[in-house]
């Protein structure tokens, strides 16, 4: 526990106008995402709102040697889509989209799933669930909460509709550094892993695949597949333990908080 992060007031109020900002760019992007328009398309213009606009940086480009602003993950791509001008979204395609964005020393992460055009009832169904499955976890965050009870909340609401959680990825703590501690599994037992406190922040983030939970990575070395090329869909949030429970740090204007 003594490597958890325990954020102050100050560097709360830090992070909470990073998530801000953060939110914005999605409420920015919602319009472009459209037939026609290629990941780098999107990757270039949440590069010039971030860095132009809202005077900030994108924490992913040089992270890791990461090139780009962003992961563009479409269909059965599970996490760490690269931009590619010669990838261009066509009708019927599920995109996540996964930004970070650094404001005076703090980072946000969210990401968000767009369905271009026409997309079938099974690819809607699978955004939806994915969606649930992330509030059910957000839902469980409070002081003297588990992350096994996050866990166990995302992957048995998963499991009940027929998905299956990814395992090879997870949350992390967030703050001064990109990836911090606790790391935060999507799938779990109750009452197990590190004990929840305030002041703690960090993404929830689960990948809910269509099939098999099982994941490969392509030789890219960057870009992870469903291993049976089923689709794959995730949302995340940053988030901050508080005194009674928990507060979505990049909440976009179209979201609202379930009430239990």
């Amino acid at each position: 526990m003594s490597n958890i992060p325990i954020k102050s007031q100050q560097e709360i109020e830090l992070m909470r106008k990073a998530g801000r900002l953060l939110a914005s760019v999605f409420t920015h992007l919602d319009e472009f995402m459209k037939v026609g328009v290629s990941t780098m398309d999107i990757n270039n213009f949440v590069e010039t709102f971030i860095v132009e606009t809202l005077k900030a940086r994108p924490a992913s480009k040089g992270q890791y040697g990461y090139q780009y602003v962003l992961n563009s993950s479409v269909n059965e791509v599970v996490c760490h889509g690269i931009p590619s001008t010669a990838k261009k979204l066509r009708n019927g395609d599920i995109v996540n989209v996964d930004i970070t964005l650094e404001k005076n020393g703090f980072i946000a992460d969210s990401s968000k799933m767009y369905p271009i055009g026409s997309v079938s009832p099974i690819a809607k169904k699978l955004i939806n669930s994915t969606y649930e499955a992330m509030w059910k976890g957000i839902m469980c965050v409070k002081p003297g909460a588990t992350t096994g009870d996050i866990g166990y909340a995302i992957q048995s609401h998963a499991e009940k509709l027929g998905y299956s959680v990814v395992r090879d990825y997870c949350g992390h703590g967030i703050g001064r550094e990109m990836h911090e501690e606790p790391q935060i599994l999507h799938f779990g037992r109750r009452g197990t892993g590190i004990t929840l406190k305030e002041g703690m922040t960090f993404t929830i983030e689960p990948m809910i695949n269509q099939g098999t939970h099982k994941t490969k990575l392509k030789k890219d070395g960057w870009t992870v597949v469903t291993r049976d090329k089923k689709l794959s869909a995730q949302w995340e949030h940053t988030l901050l333990v508080t005194s009674s429970g928990v507060e979505v740090l990049t909440l976009r204007n179209e979201e609202t908080v379930p009430s239990s």
